[in-house]
Order: structure tokens, then C-alpha cells, then sequence
């Protein structure tokens, strides 16, 4: 393995972060405290507990998890179409660098960003909540877990993405309402019983189910299919990975 190759993709990707330190980090982690401030102020006032929990405890995992699906998607999906956008690209592909290679230096550098970025705004929460993690090492690898498999498949939309209105299209029209969607802000056995089946065809829904386990130790979903069904998505990312590689789709025509 070309070690040097992959950390020089790496190391430039993420000096990029703090080049652009206010829109990677700073705007996040405001967002995420607004939130804290409307539902926790607003909602937390009237939906006390769930499940035994203090509503603005129990929204944590939630917008963690809706913050590390965004930032992982943006991170990757433009660090892959920016050399496409500009034709750099094709150095790449003629240097002696595997395939492999490539996406372990742009989906790592993108996901040790969202993971950075996940452990921020998991402290800054300890600012307005009191916050327990039942389960510390479970925690760290759905995070480790969903940032690689989210980073992975915004590497797919930067290669698929041919102009930087489609960079946007699946993070805010599909994944941002999945997430509201997906028990962010509730629990799905709040809801009523045709809407709590319709739910589970969200997989958001087992994402952040099985990363609320490891704070409280309790779930809307058995853990064991949290994880299956994310292991799942991982594994379908790099098989759209490897054909992409394999047919040079929208890499070299």
C-alpha cells in the first residue's frame, strides 16, 4: 500500500477543515446549540421524560447523529467532485495510487472530521444537559461506524454529482427529513401504530436508535438490528464504490 499517498490525500483534506474552520465546526455546533435552546426550551417544557429520560438528555444521540449524517456527506461528497469540478482528478487516477487508496484517503479524512465534529457537540451538549453514556465503547463505534459509512456514501454523491446543486440535493432533500423523521426529536412508540411501522422503512430510524442504546441503555429498535442494518448500508456503499471504480462512471468520460 502507497501509505504516502494516502496520507497526503489525507493530511490536504483535512487542513481543509481548518481552512474553513466557521463552516465546519463553528456553524454546526451552533446550529446544535439552537436546537437545545428551541426544543429543549420549547417542547422540553411540556414532554418532560421519555422513557424515563429528561427530554433534553434524550435528544442528544439525535442531534449527534443528525449532524454527523450532514457533515459526512458534505465533507466527502465535495472533497471527491472538487477535483472533478476542476480536472485535478485525472492526476490522480495517473499517479500510482490504487482505487483503494483514493477513497481510504478522502472517506478518512471526511470521516475523522464528522467524528471530531460528533465528540464537539457531544461536550457542548454537556453545557445545557446532564448527559450519561451507559455503554462509552458501543457509543464510540456507532460513531466511528456511522461516520465512515455516511462518509462512504457521500463519496458516491460527489462522483455522481455533476455541477454543486446536486452536491445538495439527497443531503437536504433526503437524508435532513429522514432524520427529523427517524426519532431525532421522539420516541417511535409514541406514535400511533400504522405510522410506527411506516417508520421502519427509515433507516435513520436504526441509526439512531442503536447510538441512543449506548447513552441510556434503552431503544426504540433491538440493537443487534441497529447494527446489522448499518453494517448492511456500509457494505452497500463500497460495492457502488468498487463498480464506480471498475466502469470509471463519471470519473473518466
Amino acid at each position: 500500500m502507497n501509505f504516502r499517498a494516502v496520507q497526503a490525500i489525507y493530511l490536504f483534506e483535512l487542513a481543509r477543515t481548518w481552512r474553513t474552520l466557521m463552516q465546519s465546526i463553528v456553524s454546526p455546533v451552533i446550529s446544535t446549540s439552537l436546537y437545545f435552546v428551541v426544543f429543549g426550551g420549547a417542547i422540553g417544557s411540556r414532554i418532560t421524560q421519555i422513557d424515563g429520560i429528561d427530554y433534553g438528555s434524550f435528544i442528544v444521540p439525535g442531534l449527534i447523529m443528525l449532524q454527523l449524517l450532514t457533515q459526512s456527506i458534505a465533507n466527502a461528497s465535495f472533497g471527491i467532485y472538487f477535483p472533478k469540478f476542476t480536472g485535478t482528478i485525472y492526476e490522480l487516477l495517473s499517479a500510482p495510487v490504487s482505487y483503494f487508496e483514493i477513497v481510504l484517503g478522502y472517506v478518512g479524512a471526511a470521516a475523522t472530521k464528522s467524528i471530531i465534529l460528533g465528540l464537539i457537540i457531544l461536550a457542548t451538549a454537556g453545557l445545557f444537559v446532564p448527559i450519561q453514556i451507559a455503554h462509552p465503547i458501543w457509543m464510540v463505534a456507532f460513531l466511528v461506524l456511522t461516520s465512515v459509512t455516511f462518509s462512504l456514501f457521500g463519496f458516491i454523491i460527489g462522483i455522481w454529482a455533476d455541477g454543486f446543486e446536486k452536491l445538495q440535493i439527497i443531503p437536504l432533500l433526503v437524508v435532513t427529513p429522514l432524520t427529523f423523521l427517524g426519532g431525532t426529536f421522539y420516541s417511535i412508540n409514541m406514535l400511533p401504530p400504522v405510522w410506527q411501522t411506516v417508520t421502519l422503512f427509515n433507516p435513520v430510524v436504526y441509526l439512531v436508535s442503536g447510538f441512543r442504546w449506548s447513552f441510556f441503555g434503552v431503544a426504540d429498535l433491538n440493537v443487534g438490528l441497529s447494527l446489522t442494518m448499518t453494517l448492511a448500508f456500509l457494505v452497500l456503499c463500497l460495492v457502488i464504490i468498487a463498480w464506480i471504480f471498475k466502469t470509471g462512471y463519471q470519473i473518466k468520460n
